[in-house]
């Protein structure tokens, strides 16, 4: 299992950059992997309003996001947005997301 950033930073703005290390470095491994994986395949295509609809939902408690993407409590209205979606059908599992 992916611990870490597959993507090159080098051709990343600062902004880009900072977004990808918070999406890896949650605390919660359960967020690094959501979060995580979804900046590497998307970081280079979101546009600035995409972004800053990202670095608003990485503020949240990961215990809460990660019960908003597996559907166990409701998405707050604030934040069922067309890149949430995106981030949900991103990560599709049948299995855990991490054993230790």
């Amino acid at each position: 299992m992916v611990s870490g950033p597959t993507i090159s930073t080098a051709d990343l703005d600062p902004r880009q950059r900072r977004i990808l290390f918070r999406a890896w470095h949650r605390g919660m491994k359960e967020m690094d992997i959501i979060f995580g994986q979804f900046a590497d395949a998307h970081i280079t295509l979101l546009t600035d309003d995409e972004l800053d609809v990202f670095e608003d939902l990485m503020e949240c408690a990961d215990r809460d996001v990660l019960m908003w993407v597996t559907e166990e409590a409701p998405t707050p209205a604030h934040f069922k947005t067309a890149l949430f979606d995106r981030i949900k059908e991103f990560h599709t599992h049948t299995s855990p997301l991490f054993k230790s």
